[in-house]
């Protein structure tokens, strides 16, 4: 190749010069990225134009921007959750895991205005297992289990994983449990007795209302066609 010297000095001039000519770029930059450059989301617009400064950010104290669409850790805000179950059945990897407990009345109304007639005894999400899919979210009728900014919660035990948004003791759980087992089994003994009365009432009815007449059937008689004259 023309001007690189193939003697073992001008090797060696060739490699020093090759040096000092990265070094020289490496240093402009050096000089250029005296401070930190401001971090940006790949939707901005400077994101492409901005390529001069340090890009490295001083983690946990600095992050990157999330934005709004991303799909990271799972939220529910149990207070406007009805414990419809729709999401727990969405779920293609099954990370949702909900108890429910009918109530015998309504037991308040969501930030939305809707009834909320079911306890929550348990109300897990395994994040360990969840594919981030955000089916869940699209499928809640209160908007209230949602995708949150958080995507920086590794653990050493897979079992940190699992967050727990049910509030209910133990205590709770099994006296609602058997405020609704009573409550059927009142149901059940008030229907017990209602319904042979309804019942014979109803045939009371029957056989004491008036018969109908059955109709008389008279047959018609088609008028006598006269034969048609000879003439």
């Amino acid at each position: 190749m023309e001007g690189i010297s193939t003697t073992y000095l001008g090797k060696i001039g060739n490699t020093i010069q090759s040096l000092a000519a990265g070094l020289k770029i490496t240093f402009r930059h050096v000089l250029k990225a005296r401070k930190t450059r401001k971090p940006l989301i790949v939707t901005d617009a400077q994101y492409f134009q901005s390529t001069e400064g340090i890009n490295t950010i001083q983690y946990p104290y600095e992050m990157q921007p999330v934005p709004d669409t991303g799909r990271y850790r799972l939220h529910n805000e149990i207070d406007d959750c009805i414990v419809c179950d729709k999401c727990a059945k969405i779920c293609p990897v099954n990370c949702i895991t909900i108890e429910p407990i009918k109530a015998v009345e309504e037991i308040g109304k969501t930030s939305d205005g809707t009834s909320k007639r079911i306890y929550a005894a348990k109300f897990d999400i395994d994040m360990g297992k969840c594919c981030f899919c955000g089916l869940c979210t699209t499928v809640c009728p209160t908007e209230c289990l949602t995708m949150t900014k958080v995507y920086d919660f590794s653990v050493f035990d897979m079992r940190e994983h699992n967050y727990v948004f049910a509030e209910m003791t133990e205590a709770e759980i099994a006296e609602k449990k058997k405020v609704y087992e009573e409550n059927q089994k009142n149901k059940a003994a008030a229907k017990s007795v209602t319904e042979p009365v309804a019942a014979a009432e109803e045939k009371k009815d029957i056989d004491e209302a008036p018969k109908a007449a059955k109709p008389v059937f008279k047959p018609k008689i088609k008028p006598a066609v006269p034969p048609p004259s000879s003439e």
